[in-house]
């Protein structure tokens, strides 16, 4: 099974573990990443993948940002992106 890096952030009070992209799909300013994530259920374990998606783009002032707002002409990479995201999930078997 594959792992996802993480690295300790280290705060005042507590230390959090911050996780990193497991697999990241790119169309153009479009992205799709997929994120490994843990929980408990009934005192077990459990791992799941949840996928975000954003936009990127500059502002005006020329800085990067990015965004869950798609527009109309987004909306074809997305699906590419979503697509290839769920393929990853699917062939890996992670998904089931």
């Amino acid at each position: 099974m594959k792992t996802v890096n993480e690295k300790v952030v280290v705060n005042k009070e507590t230390q959090q573990k911050e996780n990193f992209p497991e697999k990241k799909f790119r169309a153009g300013s479009i992205s799709a990443t997929v994120w490994l994530n843990k929980g408990q259920k009934s005192g077990d374990i459990l791992e799941y993948r949840t996928i975000s998606i954003e936009r990127s783009y500059t502002d005006k002032e020329g800085k990067w940002q990015s965004t869950n707002s798609m527009r109309v002409n987004d909306l074809p990479k997305a699906a590419l992106v979503l697509q290839r995201a769920y393929e990853h999930l699917v062939v890996t078997n992670v998904g089931a």
